[in-house]
């Protein structure tokens, strides 16, 4: 029977040291311009008995940052930053994935350079407010994507990959999930398009496909992976009958031969959907599962089942950065503190209690 403790080959060739994944968190820790800083090297080096760490989502432009203090990689500055990361993890024994993430319509004109607003697959207002450096807003109606700028977008997407490699991350997860960009062009609630990316299905799944191409060009197939939500409402997406459509994305991404497949569960009504893609993908499956609280070492079955092939865990994870030896043990664990959970200064998750 396999067991999370055993290694795992992905799709290149390399060997993750274990089945489980550091799931991709936003932690609000970048320095100005967007820079990655010695804190942000400790916390994933604390981690670095991971399998798999999936770096926070990193915005592929300028555009594609939806909240404050978060990281980029489209510039020079940047990448030499994320090198001191990478090198350090790499140093500690870990594989390091960098989570390409554009917030899309998820954001506020006041995080962004004078005269940029947030984009989209539609001029669509979603409803709520996010935090800014300038307190709570309400969301803006986005600015609609030409053609045109559908296809400089998608290149931003492989030039960030580039610089990612360049930067020394193992390779690069897209982030479709959770209401962000690529999500919001899978769903029809925020893709109201008429064009060749918007309506049926098929021309939903279209932009993600085309990034996921277009990211396997620059960097490799086996160095690009895609991170998925289906049905997720998070974000006011709205996703009705959403298990055909990302059948439908599977299996035009399927043949590329890519690391592996990130499912993200928002409740556990849509284990039937993840069920139905673990037997459509024939690559490394990741889930991070819907469970009641934390998710904690009764989830490693998911992988002793032939559920999962990694399991991503998320808040134990930022409580305990020694998390694949407590799960061995079955605890004890540190209890995750969300007022911790974001900041340069919110060291409760570096500086953490020990057993």
């Amino acid at each position: 029977m396999t067991s999370a403790f055993d290694p795992v080959r992905l799709a290149g060739g390399g060997t993750l040291s274990n089945r489980i994944a550091l799931a991709p968190m936003t932690r609000s820790r970048a320095g100005e311009g967007g820079i990655a800083t010695p804190l942000v090297a400790e916390y994933y080096t604390q981690r670095a008995s991971a399998g798999l760490i999936i770096s926070e989502g990193v915005q592929p432009s300028v555009v594609g940052q939806g909240y404050p203090f978060t990281p980029g990689l489209h510039s020079a500055e940047q990448v030499a930053a994320w090198r001191e990361v990478t090198d350090s993890v790499h140093a500690a024994g870990g594989r390091i994935f960098a989570q390409l993430m554009h917030s899309g319509r998820i954001g506020h004109p006041s995080l962004l350079p004078d005269g940029l607003v947030p984009v989209a697959p539609s001029a669509v207002r979603p409803a709520g407010q996010l935090f800014t450096g300038e307190g709570m807003k309400d969301f803006t109606t986005p600015h609609e994507l030409t053609g045109d700028e559908v296809r400089a977008t998608i290149a931003d997407y492989a030039e960030a990959a580039r610089n990612a490699i360049e930067a020394g991350f193992d390779g690069v997860e897209l982030h479709g999930a959770n209401g962000y960009l690529i999500h919001q062009f899978l769903a029809p609630g925020s893709n109201l398009r008429t064009d060749e990316w918007g309506g049926p299905a098929e021309n939903r799944i279209r932009f993600a496909v085309e990034v996921v191409k277009a990211v396997a060009a620059a960097i490799g197939a086996e160095r690009t992976a895609l991170r998925i939500s289906p049905g997720n409402p998070y974000n006011d997406i709205s996703e009705p009958d959403a298990q055909p459509v990302y059948e439908a994305l599977v299996k035009e991404i399927d043949g590329l031969g890519l690391a592996y497949l990130h499912v993200l569960e928002y409740g556990p009504e849509v284990r039937e959907t993840t069920l139905a893609l673990r037997k459509q993908f024939s690559g490394l499956l990741v889930l991070n599962p819907a469970t009641e609280g934390p998710t904690d070492h009764r989830a490693l079955a998911l992988v002793e089942d032939g559920t999962a092939d990694l399991v991503a865990f998320g808040a134990l994870f930022l409580a305990n950065p020694d998390l694949p030896d407590r799960l061995r043990t079955e605890g004890p664990y540190n209890t995750p503190d969300p007022s911790t959970f974001f900041g340069g200064d919110a060291r409760g998750y570096t500086d953490y209690p020990t057993r």
